[in-house]
């Protein structure tokens, strides 16, 4: 990375907490031949010009890692800690093989007690032949992500918090990125941190209604509203055809895609 390069994002997951296509369904969307249909569970990678940074490691990361030829992780950015978000937790270990530096994994208080539990081995106990060198630190305002091969390099990262049906979830902004996955409603408090973005990223789970997702009508209010120059959706489920769903959405938005990567600025 230089310092022209700005933020290089790469959108490692785009689909719900199924993947798509889904187990034994044989709908248009998961017989579809387009790449784009094709949706592992969400994750992001995020390189800033000082670290390189993980939001959530599904179940799918070390599928995504190998494809995208991630060679390096500063720490991982949890948004909250279902699932489809933290079980690939434990394929991290590879990165510790040359660096044993700890990889510090940030998210929300509550979320910091519940993973513990979760992995105790990683977190607690640390008995288990070969666990990932992890350690857990609880956020509720913006912190320093530090480089672990060079400590003079650190980045700054905004927990933006999210309502994910009755649990309080963390989206990221960091420089003029945003990522929020998993959100039926994002506070007002939030919406403000939320300004002068070039790219947001944004759930939009599909056209009918759930008490714990944004449709995407929902979605486009909210993008239109917060008005980064661009928005990409993620976590979709398999009734969202990209290629028909894509024409419908207004400027400005698309649907991601797996494998996508652009630039933000800082």
């Amino acid at each position: 990375m230089t310092e022209e390069d700005g933020i290089q994002i790469t959108i490692l997951g785009t689909g719900t907490s199924t993947g798509v296509p889904v187990i034994g369904c044989s709908c248009e969307v998961c017989r579809s031949e387009d790449p784009r249909d094709k949706r592992l569970r969400c994750s992001c990678y995020v390189q800033t010009q000082d670290v390189d940074l993980l939001i959530d490691v599904g179940p799918d990361f070390r599928e995504q890692a190998l494809r995208a030829e991630i060679l390096n992780i500063d720490a991982v950015l949890i948004t909250h800690h279902h699932f489809d978000h933290v079980v690939g937790l434990d394929d991290l270990r590879p990165f510790l093989f040359e660096n044993r530096e700890a990889i510090p994994c940030f998210t929300s208080p509550d979320s910091v007690e519940i993973l513990n539990r979760m992995f105790a081995y990683i977190f607690r106990d640390g008995t288990y032949p070969g666990t990932p060198q992890l350690v857990l630190k609880a956020v509720d305002e913006p912190f320093h992500v530090m480089s672990r091969s060079n400590q003079s390099y650190d980045t700054t990262v905004i927990p933006v918090p999210a309502e994910h049906g009755d649990l309080m979830i963390y989206g990221y902004r960091i420089g003029k990125f945003a990522y929020i996955t998993d959100t039926s409603c994002i506070p007002d408090e939030s919406m403000a941190l939320l300004q002068d973005l070039d790219v947001l990223v944004l759930d939009a789970l599909r056209h009918h209604s759930h008490p714990m997702h944004l449709t995407i009508t929902q979605a486009v209010d909210v993008a239109q509203e917060i008005g980064a120059r661009q928005t990409y959706f993620i976590h979709m489920a398999h009734s969202v055809l990209h290629a028909e769903e894509e024409a419908k959405l207004p400027d400005g938005i698309s649907f991601a895609f797996d494998g996508l990567t652009f630039s933000v600025g800082t």
